[in-house]
């Protein structure tokens, strides 16, 4: 193989640039996608949240159900389902002495919150909420929009349970940047037994927020947590909360298939250039060997150790040089402005594309590199099955 080393080198870096290449795609397309994923359910969703039946479809404070210690044993018997946290959500005014705007309220258990949506994490300015505080966390847009800052004080008007006037004046202990920008814009956060109290509703919630162990297994735990409540209430995945999400990262997906197939097309091309190449000026050299009594079969297996070894040393050597690259990427992912960034924003999600590091990507392209470097070799002992030594020797 070294006697002509150059060959051999190129071979491998056919091979090593294919697997750099897959590799590269495929962590950016599954990091891009984890991406989404993560805006939509840690940031705020969750993966499962339980309602009562009919809450989804009309969000109003009629349909909230009580907190029961019961209820919750029973959701958390759900094998897959690690941990929850209760939430009290509605819509309401919040004034300044000159500005009015409407915005999300959601009254939380602050230490179970920050379990599913590391919401401690985000605070840019003062301190979190501890679990019987009764200030309020505000995200940094509302905050820029509103004029305010930290240790400002702010007044909620709105609707409370049963058409009761919901009211209350709060200081701002803390202000949250998320990655969406949808809630950078219209988020506060209170303790929940203060806003049940605002809103006249002691020990009502409209929802449940659960943290699963598996997310794969995210339809199957929804599916059997459905079966085990009754139905006065209903179990939402966040696909179901958020269709349109689904569907765009379903669409993107099978875009990125075609993209695929075109890099799969790609690589076979670049691989087979080096195979043929080899065949071409090794095509004397083996029909000497055969006219001089060497066995075909003895030269085929020689082809399958070259070959082999050739192409596995490609594949790890590209799986080797994408390591340090995708972390890289990972950790400072490609951020885009202008107006794809907006038509990003405008879905709610960060304008970003970060790659994954999950070595389940690396494995696949991996082998999925190797497997077509292993069956284009059969080419090169398909040549050599029907090769005629006199015919090979005189085409020199």
């Amino acid at each position: 193989m070294w006697r002509n080393h150059y060959r051999t080198a190129i071979t491998m870096s056919a091979v090593f640039f294919a697997v750099l290449l897959a590799v590269l795609t495929s962590s950016l397309q599954v990091g891009v996608f984890d991406n989404l994923i993560k805006n939509v359910v840690s940031f705020y969703n969750g993966y499962v949240q339980v309602h009562k039946n009919g809450y989804w479809e009309e969000q109003i404070l009629d349909n909230v159900f009580d907190d029961k210690t019961l209820l919750q044993d029973k959701i958390l018997s759900v094998e897959n389902i690690g941990s929850i946290t209760p939430r009290f959500e509605s819509f309401v005014l919040v004034a300044t002495d000159s500005i009015t705007k409407g915005c999300l309220i959601v009254g939380i258990v602050p230490s179970k919150e920050d379990v599913i949506t590391q919401l401690k994490s985000k605070i840019i300015d003062g301190d979190y909420l501890g679990d019987y505080d009764t200030d309020i966390l505000m995200s940094k847009g509302l905050a820029e929009r509103l004029r305010v800052g930290l240790n400002d004080t702010i007044i909620l008007l709105g609707q409370g349970y049963h058409g009761a006037l919901a009211s209350g004046k709060f200081r701002i202990k803390g202000v949250l940047e998320f990655g969406s920008p949808e809630l950078n814009k219209q988020t506060l956060y209170l303790n929940l037994p203060v806003t049940q109290e605002m809103f006249g509703a002691p020990n009502k919630l409209t929802s449940y927020v659960i943290h699963l162990k598996d997310t794969r297994a995210m339809n199957a735990t929804a599916l059997s947590l459905a079966h085990l409540l009754d139905a006065n209430y209903e179990v939402m995945t966040w696909e179901e909360m958020m269709p349109e999400v689904s569907q765009h990262i379903k669409t993107d997906k099978g875009s990125m298939y075609i993209i695929f197939m075109l890099l799969y097309i790609l690589v076979c091309f670049g691989i087979f250039g080096t195979l043929l190449m080899m065949m071409v000026e090794r095509k004397y050299e083996f029909g000497m060997l055969v006219a001089i009594g060497m066995k075909k079969i003895k030269l085929i297996y020689l082809l399958i150790l070259e070959s082999s070894f050739t192409v596995i040393t490609g594949c790890l050597l590209g799986i080797g040089i994408s390591v340090p690259i995708v972390w890289y990427l990972k950790v400072h992912p490609i951020r885009f402005t202008g107006e794809f960034a907006k038509t990003y924003q405008e879905f709610g999600f960060e304008p970003i594309f970060p790659t994954s590091t999950d070595s389940s990507v690396f494995i696949e392209q991996g082998l999925i590199v190797l497997t077509l470097g292993l069956i284009l070799s059969l080419y090169p002992i398909i040549k050599v099955i029907r090769l005629r030594p006199v015919e090979s020797m005189k085409k020199m």
